[in-house]
């Protein structure tokens, strides 16, 4: 049986090329401690969520108003037993035309519920692609990770554990 993956799928009222630009905003919608490029292939950004999460991802595939590609390509989350646990993992957004505007499908490859951080993750990627990445393609404003706000208020908080 192959392993179930992450999946979230949005409809949106906005064209294809207006969702593509909005998911390269990472600073918009997932944290704006974001350093390096978040666009174009090859572009390579890394996050950091505090002292819970950092990765850095490397962008594979980019093809405007379609598809875009993330590899992750480091990944330290403290509150895991396999603290690497994301690298290798790919992040992938499919973006396809409606008639009423666009849907998008968000899928992990690699963040199945045999890995210790799904449950967690879930909940994280339920925010940021459900609430925070819809609220920016929608309404113009995300909900992002800050120094004075974090998607953890909301979903629950995670400790490192073998810090």
């Amino acid at each position: 049986m192959t392993p179930r993956n992450y999946t979230r799928t949005l409809s949106l009222g906005r064209t294809p090329q207006e969702v593509f630009d909005a998911i390269g905003n990472v600073a918009a919608w997932w944290t704006i401690n974001v350093d390096g490029g978040t666009r174009a292939v090859g572009d390579e950004f890394t996050v950091q969520f505090g002292d819970v999460h950092l990765t850095k991802q490397h962008i594979t595939e980019a093809e405007p108003a379609k598809r875009i590609a993330w590899v992750v390509t480091e990944s330290h989350l403290p509150w895991l037993k396999d603290v690497e646990e994301w690298k290798g993992t790919t992040i992938v957004f499919d973006i396809v035309a409606t008639p009423k505007g666009s849907d998008l499908t968000f899928t992990h490859i690699g963040l199945t519920p045999q890995v210790e951080c799904f449950e967690q993750c879930e909940k994280g990627w339920d925010y940021f692609i459900g609430t925070s990445l819809l609220q920016f393609i929608t309404e113009g404003m995300g909900l992002p990770d800050t120094t004075q706000r974090s998607h953890m208020d909301t979903i629950g908080h995670v400790h490192p554990t073998n810090a």
